[in-house]
């Protein structure tokens, strides 16, 4: 009988069709909490070891299964599950969730009650494949909290090559400190998406820091910083120190880290290469016998990282240059407006300053920003503020609702438009030393990448529009650059109606990407 279609297996959540299948995968905190007794340290300390044991997974060529015994001591529950990257799979199914009673599986419960990693007992068949089975106590601080279940797929044992030896070793080390307690090692979280694995490169240190075994990865890696020999038989802190650039003494640290004394990661740059160490001490019965350096050659990530840095750097500074040369241009607009006689010639020059000043405050917010998206809600306050210095009285101008992110492709635009509309209201909505309102709402709705739009509404409670005013026709240069704009650029669409019981109605329908 297949070892998942055993009747003493359970499932949390169990589905009816399958008895032996989780039909929602848990996560561990809700399973430790739920059927254990674990306290929150205790589950901490189960979480740094999570983090940990694809090392031990791909060293042992193995699945692992951490089960913890229940509340009432009488079941073991699947709270993780870890499949190797270096073998194939003994689960084809998810483990996680699962319960088995106690007794049922003798391995668990004695590495459970004696502490010690147990290996007695013939292979399990499971679907038609031999399965060696492994327990492994899960110590801290004197108590076993649970115990890893290593299953190995025996149908592809072959005769073990040096690298094979070297990874079952090494895992067999890992696996009495385990048991011991001594790892994984506190305060040291490991983000496995950016530290080295087992596949990266490997290298084997005795208790002085020389290499006894460099898999061919590795040597690699060294190779492209400069190593011209063979690994093996080397010090690897001083051959990493002497390969490593320095102006001064030779790096102690770095000699340090690198001969495995302690739980570290750095990175090593010379010879136009970069590589990633990450140092793993190894103490199976309480004392250093050497250590585990996994090492991973990352000098193109690096050099694209470096040119997407330089990019945005790039880009950044374009911006900052173009709000400068617009912020001149506006300086130079209003010193030209002061010289003006015609009263008229000065206002078309101080509208052309508020123009050029809305599109400077967007390039100022793209030269602080690392991609082309800007949150529009500042910049539009921003061009509130500076429309409403024009105001001929004591009007208010408000912002209700948000922008949100926008594309600069649709911010340039939509901030001139805002300018032009909010100009316009002020100018002629009001007359000298009368109060009022102005209010910019927004909304955004949508909720794909590309079919979001952006209603805006400005309302205010002025004079209104004239009789048979026309905001599709009219022919004043602010309303033609909204128009143009509106429909021309962002695509969407512009209407001017009388507001009730009094004042202007503007709306805004525009498409932009739904992100908020």
């Amino acid at each position: 009988m297949p070892f998942l279609d055993t009747p003493e297996y359970q499932s949390w959540g169990k589905s009816s069709s399958y008895p032996g299948y989780a039909r929602n995968v848990p996560s561990m905190n809700d399973l430790v909490r739920q059927h254990t007794a674990l306290g929150e340290t205790d589950l901490e300390w189960l979480h740094l070891l999570v983090s940990e044991w694809q090392l031990l997974s791909d060293l042992s060529f193995a699945d692992l299964v951490l089960w913890v015994p229940t509340l009432d001591g009488t079941r073991y529950v699947s709270v993780a599950q870890m499949r190797p990257n270096t073998g194939p799979t003994s689960y084809q199914d998810d483990m996680v969730g699962h319960l088995v009673p106690r007794g049922r599986r003798p391995l668990l419960d004695a590495a459970l009650d004696e502490g010690r990693i147990v290996r007695e007992g013939d292979p399990e068949w499971r679907e038609e494949v031999p399965v060696r089975v492994e327990s492994i106590p899960v110590r801290r601080e004197g108590r076993v909290l649970g115990v890893i279940a290593r299953n190995t797929n025996l149908l592809t044992v072959r005769t073990p090559s040096r690298l094979e030896l070297t990874y079952l070793q090494s895992a067999s080390d890992l696996a009495q400190m385990i048991a011991a307690g001594s790892f994984p090692f506190p305060g040291q979280q490991v983000d496995m998406d950016a530290s080295p694995r087992v596949g990266d490169g490997l290298m084997r240190l005795d208790a002085d820091g020389v290499v006894t075994y460099a898999s061919p990865n590795a040597l690699s890696a060294y190779h492209r910083l400069g190593l011209a020999a063979d690994l093996v038989g080397q010090h690897l802190g001083t051959t990493t120190a002497e390969l490593a650039p320095s102006r001064g003494p030779v790096d102690e640290a770095l000699v340090k880290l690198a001969s495995g004394w302690a739980p570290r990661e750095t990175e090593v740059e010379g010879n136009g290469g970069v590589i990633q160490l990450r140092a793993i001490p190894l103490k199976p019965k309480g004392t250093r016998i050497g250590s585990l350096v996994l090492c991973r050659d990352v000098t193109e990530l690096r050099r694209r990282e470096r040119e997407l840095i330089t990019k945005d750097a790039t880009i950044r500074e374009i911006h900052h240059r173009v709000k400068n040369n617009l912020q001149t241009v506006a300086a130079l607009l209003r010193l030209q407006a002061r010289r003006m006689d015609s009263e008229s010639g000065r206002e078309a020059l101080n509208e052309a300053v508020r123009r050029v000043g809305s599109i400077a405050i967007v390039h100022e917010t793209l030269s602080q920003n690392l991609d082309e998206r800007v949150e529009f809600d500042e910049i539009a306050d921003r061009v509130i503020a500076m429309v409403a210095e024009i105001s001929p009285g004591k009007v208010q101008c408000r912002r209700v609702g948000r922008f949100g992110i926008l594309d600069a492709e649709v911010a340039t635009p939509l901030s001139m438009v805002l300018t032009e509309i909010l100009q316009n209201a002020l100018e002629h909505a009001f007359t000298q030393g009368e109060g009022g309102t102005v209010e910019v709402t927004a909304a955004r709705s949508g909720s794909g990448r590309t079919d979001g739009r952006l209603l805006i509404t400005i309302l205010d409670d002025g004079c209104g529009l004239p009789e048979g005013f026309d905001p599709q026709r009219a022919g004043n240069l602010g309303l033609q650059i909204v128009r143009t704009l509106v429909e021309g650029e962002l695509g969407g669409t512009f209407d001017m109606v009388r507001a009730e019981p009094r004042g202007t109605k503007v709306v805004l329908d525009v498409p932009v990407s739904s992100q908020k």
